[in-house]
């Protein structure tokens, strides 16, 4: 009997009003949209030949997938006003590191939250999971995929805006 592990976000008030946005075309007028190209693709006749009707049914597929994620997302979201500015690492901050001799700069979060210019990491992903709770000055280090530690020291930590 295996367990179901349930994934939580963090997610600002407007990251959760957007994809709430989102998730509302998509279930109502997007859906609607997809349905009617198929149904207009089917009257032209032969299905196997119609191209149409297929890009119609890849795009439904995708859209029906999206919709399933954002529920899943929006159900188990954990939405939160900016965190302090205390230096202190916790989902919703962007964090720099020095990994390797090189800095890097992360969003600690859902990937919801950015807008795709920013790396981002969850609170459960390896170095996610080390640097949280941690602040400017510590040094930690997570062990990543291949079996090695890698040694992580914190520079600083700010509230993401966005």
């Amino acid at each position: 009997m295996s367990e179901t592990v349930v994934k939580t976000s963090y997610l600002t008030q407007e990251a959760f009003d957007r994809l709430k946005a989102e998730l509302d075309q998509l279930s109502g007028p997007g859906r609607a949209d997809i349905v009617a190209k198929i149904e207009a693709a089917r009257e032209e006749g032969d299905l196997k030949e119609n191209g149409g009707y297929h890009a119609a049914r890849e795009e439904q597929g995708k859209n029906e997938a999206r919709i399933r994620q954002l529920t899943q997302l929006l159900e188990n979201a954990i939405i939160g006003e900016t965190p302090p500015d205390d230096g202190i690492v916790e989902p919703g901050m962007l964090v720099t590191v020095e990994m390797f001799g090189e800095e890097e700069t992360f969003l600690l979060g859902s990937r919801e939250i950015a807008d795709g210019s920013l790396q981002v990491y969850s609170e459960q992903s390896p170095i996610g999971a080390a640097v949280n709770g941690k602040q400017a000055g510590d040094s930690t280090s997570y062990e990543a995929p291949n079996g090695k530690q890698i040694d992580v020291k914190i520079l600083s930590a700010k509230p993401y805006t966005g």
